[in-house]
């Protein structure tokens, strides 16, 4: 039997940005999802812990470095630049493979959201 298991997390970010006139997504800064091996295209899950919001969307890659952290499309609704969120990917694996599985989870400074 396969469950479905969290496999990154980049704990507490910033929003940089909320674009409701882009088609959809989140873009996120190169550095976190490749430290928290996040794929551009991967589906994600949104905690808003401003306002308790839950929400699914795709990631897509922003500039390396750059701490950016942008709602698209109708997720522009769901938050406001500076709300501290949460993002999540899940991945689906064997139960036994389970009980060794070891997420990517970060820690990001919620201030600029560097790696530092």
């Amino acid at each position: 039997m396969r469950i479905q298991v969290v496999k990154s997390k980049i704990h507490r970010v910033r929003v940089t940005g909320a674009d409701l006139n882009y088609i959809g997504s989140i873009t996120i800064d190169e550095a976190l999802m490749e430290a928290s091996n996040i794929f551009e295209g991967e589906k994600v899950s949104i905690v808003n812990i401003n306002n308790g919001e839950r929400l699914e969307t795709y990631a897509i890659t922003g500039p390396r470095n750059s701490g950016e952290i942008t709602l698209n499309g109708p997720a522009a609704r769901k938050v406001h630049k500076d709300d501290i969120i949460i993002i999540i990917a899940y991945g689906s694996i064997d139960m036994e493979e389970a009980k060794n599985f070891k997420p990517s989870i970060i820690f990001p400074n919620e201030e600029t959201n560097s790696l530092k």
